[in-house]
């Protein structure tokens, strides 16, 4: 079964609605961790929207499982990643006006300008996961630039609403996976998955980990975030049977 890497980014959002210090995104991961989530995920924004420059390095210092850092590949944000030194950065492409991560990367546009940065980030021992839609050219073009790990965006299918269109999406997910598993990339998915369509995501062989946001802080305000962790988690194992 897939392992759940919890994303505390929007418990972050609720903070900064009001620019105070509550809720703090180190404590929702640190119950995240306690509830059996296997790393926590953050998205430093160029507009710092949500998670700011402190919490990266508190995040980092405070948790006992991996930090997994997403990030467009700007000079800005390298900087900081290559200071604060995650266990893996997850590359994902950012426009300003977007309410979340729209579409993966482009890596065969972006061959050159990738594999530059992952090379600085190997050479600081950093793992680094590239954000695509599953498509053969965007494996391919991920394994030649040097990634270690992909994460495919599994935004179309979460926002499939017919019976016919997600199973057309997990075939998509499930043929995108055999070819990474062929080309011994790492394989991690995620993108608007719930406790209700985690599940046949989940048991696609080859996913390792799956990168839950969203749904988890929403939950977690009615049910605390270790229950809505766990529930997750539990969503995720009854795929198994």
């Amino acid at each position: 079964m897939a392992d759940i890497c919890v994303n505390v980014d929007h418990v972050a959002t609720v903070r900064q609605a009001r620019r105070t210090i509550m809720p703090d995104p180190l404590e929702a991961a640190l119950l995240a961790e306690k509830a059996g989530a296997v790393g926590i995920t953050i998205h430093l924004r160029e507009d710092r929207r949500h998670i700011q420059d402190a919490d990266v390095y508190r995040i980092k210092r405070g948790i006992a499982t991996k930090l997994n850092l997403e990030m467009a590949a700007s000079p800005e944000i390298i900087g900081v990643a290559l200071a604060v030194k995650p266990f893996q950065v997850t590359l994902v492409p950012e426009r300003r006006r977007e309410l979340t991560t729209e579409g993966g990367l482009d890596v065969k546009r972006a061959r050159a300008k990738l594999a530059g940065v992952i090379e600085k980030f190997h050479a600081k021992k950093i793992l680094v996961s590239l954000f695509i839609d599953p498509e053969e050219d965007q494996s391919r073009a991920s394994m030649d630039v040097g990634a270690d790990a992909v994460e495919f965006n599994t935004g179309a299918y979460s926002e499939a609403k017919t019976k016919r269109a997600i199973q057309s999406e997990i075939r998509r997910l499930v043929k995108a996976c055999a070819l990474t598993e062929k080309m011994r990339l790492v394989t991690h998915a995620g993108h608007g998955l719930t406790v209700t369509n985690v599940g046949p995501v989940a048991v696609i062989p080859n996913v390792e980990e799956l990168n839950i946001g969203h749904s988890i802080v929403s939950r977690s305000i009615m049910i605390g975030m270790e229950q809505a962790v766990r529930e997750m988690i539990e969503a995720a194992r009854k795929a198994r049977g």
